[in-house]
């Protein structure tokens, strides 16, 4: 619980990589060294070899969201914090991790949105967790940037199934229709760019369905925040 108030507040404290007493839980020379800018797609923030290039999958089959800003690669240290927060409930990572993005969104060109939604977890899961690391990180976030946040607009009634190891098609096949908007509030949507917050960017499927069904209910413009994009 102290750490992370410490985490909210920006107190003082030890960073979680190299154990240096920072502010904020990532010490400077961590966040440069691990958080360093590199050239990826702009749709799909996988990396390329020049900065504002499309990657070969976004050109053959450019996905429903616009933009996609990351951290970093889905690699040390990320994927233990990420880890950590998903699997062993170390909740005060996530404003660690909301700051971190909070300033790779700052360091892009992508345009401010309306609306940042965490991608929901279907009842079961959120039930078995506690909690959605996506919300735990998008509340923060968009606190940081002045935007407002929704943990209910767009709802996943649908139980999912474990997509490890699956490839991208597969994950398209299961997710068809595992997304809605909530019926009551799709007037919230109408016109609205959204930003849709993740932990891990893998195949990239769910966003795809995510966005999909939030650009049919309505939304102007759909753009995808992660921690970490896997290779």
């Amino acid at each position: 619980m102290l750490r992370s108030i410490l985490h909210r507040l920006r107190l003082p404290g030890q960073c979680e990589v190299c154990r240096r007493w920072c502010v904020g839980g990532l010490c400077a020379r961590c966040e440069a060294r691990f958080a360093a800018a590199a050239p990826r797609c702009p749709r799909c923030a996988l990396r390329v070899g020049t900065a504002g290039l499309l990657c070969a999958g976004c050109l053959r089959e450019p996905p429903p969201f616009e933009h996609t800003v990351c951290v970093a690669d889905y690699a040390f240290p990320w994927d233990s914090l990420v880890g950590g927060l998903k699997f062993r409930g170390r909740l005060e990572w996530a404003a660690l991790l909301a700051h971190s993005l909070e300033q790779a969104v700052r360091a892009s060109a992508t345009p401010a949105p309306d609306l940042v939604l965490p991608l929901p977890l279907a009842a079961p899961r959120l039930a078995e967790r506690g909690f959605n690391q996506a919300w735990e990180i998008a509340r923060p976030l968009a606190h940081g940037l002045g935007r407002r946040a929704d943990a209910r607009l767009l709802q996943r009634p649908l139980p999912g199934v474990p997509q490890a190891g699956m490839t991208r098609a597969a994950r398209l096949s299961l997710l068809r229709g595992a997304f809605m908007v909530e019926p009551s509030r799709r007037n919230a949507l109408i016109g609205r760019r959204v930003a849709l917050v993740d932990d891990v960017l893998t195949t990239g499927a769910t966003a795809r369905a995510a966005s999909a069904e939030l650009l049919r209910a309505g939304a102007a413009a759909v753009d995808v925040w992660v921690v970490a994009r896997t290779a």
